[in-house]
């Protein structure tokens, strides 16, 4: 499908990437549960370890499994290449790889999901990487908090669990001015509720377990980029801009151009950090991928129809929903967001605390109480009232 701009989001949702096997005629991407291929030659072998061609060597950098769900999610965010990982932590980990280096820092939103938080602020801390967190409603605090050591800016789209939407028009200029990425993660939204790269993102992450899957099976993340951020323009990249010892002086954005960043992550992130994704894992992701429109619709249309509700119950203090025409970020929405929709996480707060809200969660009968659909009742934030996010029915 190389006019692939021709089609529309629910046909390229299940053709981008896949062609029929060429040996079998198979019409469903295979599994390719292997690790390693076959050489044509010596040469050949010496032509692809030294990024001279393009082909499969070893599962751990590139498969055909998962060669076709990168393909299929570059296509629909309107990126130009993309890397899948083992998680969406995994994939925060391989977006900034090339960017930072010990003493650098990013500017991240305040507004990020909890475990985000956590990476950012303590795990980072022992690569030497800074995250700096800034209220992104904020637009002169994120200006004043970048340096000559800042190396990226860093949001969700549609934040979880409290459903703000991201001014990403002005960050992502904020971002151009001072010659940076803008970094968005766009699990909440998905692709085809907002589309990061038409409002100044250079790359999009994902946790793919979430709705590109679509039916808590299979865990994975995603890096996914633009094309058209310059690594080499600043000198603030040497990963992407200068001399790659290990092969043989290369450089990924002179060699490779809009893909320079993309190979490097497969060929020096996946290579080095090993967070490659499971091929069946893939082929799970790209099975739920075929109905996201599908479900995605039918989601946010029923979690504006709980949010309304919500907020007509006596003891329902607030609700916390960009869909609702009293939410604060409802313009945004309209904006960025397919249709004025807000996606199908919502919180809202008890009139009876923190007791209400066990004793709400623990009533629950159709809706059920897991690890990555909900969020810690005693965090200290959250001590007035329930702020459980997604429950899965």
């Amino acid at each position: 499908m190389t006019e692939r701009k021709s089609y529309g989001f629910e046909t390229l949702q299940i053709h981008a990437g896949a062609r029929p096997d060429p040996t079998t005629g198979a019409r469903q991407t295979p599994v390719f549960q292997n690790t390693s291929y076959v050489f044509k030659d010596a040469d050949h072998a010496a032509a692809l370890f030294n990024l001279q061609e393009y082909g499969f060597l070893y599962s751990r950098l590139t498969n055909p499994t998962l060669a076709v769900l990168e393909e299929r999610l570059a296509t629909l965010e309107g990126g130009i290449g993309a890397t899948v990982t083992a998680s969406g932590h995994s994939a925060q980990i391989l977006a900034l790889f090339p960017l930072m280096s010990p003493g650098r820092n990013f500017v991240a939103s305040n507004r990020l999901y909890g475990g985000s938080v956590t990476q950012f602020t303590k795990t980072f801390q022992r690569f030497g990487w800074n995250a700096r967190i800034v209220d992104f409603e904020d637009f002169d605090a994120v200006r004043s908090a970048i340096d000559e050591d800042t190396r990226a800016l860093f949001s969700e789209s549609l934040c979880n669990p409290g459903g703000a939407v991201t001014d990403m028009d002005v960050i992502g200029s904020i971002a151009e001015d001072a010659g940076l990425p803008y970094i968005v993660d766009n699990t909440l939204a998905s692709p085809w509720l907002c589309r990061p790269f038409d409002h100044g993102a250079a790359l999009v992450v994902h946790s793919t377990t979430k709705y590109l899957s679509g039916n808590g099976t299979t865990v994975g993340g995603a890096v996914i980029e633009h094309g058209t951020f310059n690594w080499s323009a600043s000198g603030l990249f040497p990963s992407l801009s200068e001399p790659e010892a290990a092969y043989h002086g290369l450089v990924f954005h002179e060699t490779f151009g809009e893909l320079g960043y993309t190979v490097h992550a497969h060929a020096v992130g996946l290579r080095d950090l090993g967070m490659t994704q499971a091929p069946f894992n893939a082929f799970l992701t790209l099975l739920g991928i075929e109905t996201l429109s599908l479900r995605m619709e039918r989601c946010c249309r029923n979690a504006l129809e709980i949010a309304n509700w919500l907020e007509n119950q006596d003891k329902v203090a607030s609700v916390s929903f960009a869909g609702l025409e009293s939410s604060p970020f409802r313009h945004r929405a309209r904006k960025y967001l397919r249709d004025g929709l807000s996606g199908s996480v919502l919180t809202f707060r008890l009139k009876g605390g923190y007791e209400a809200c066990v004793r709400l969660v623990d009533s629950l009968e159709l809706f059920s109480h897991v690890a990555n659909h909900s969020r810690r009742v005693d965090d200290a934030s959250t001590t007035d009232g329930c702020r459980a996010a997604r429950c899965r029915c």
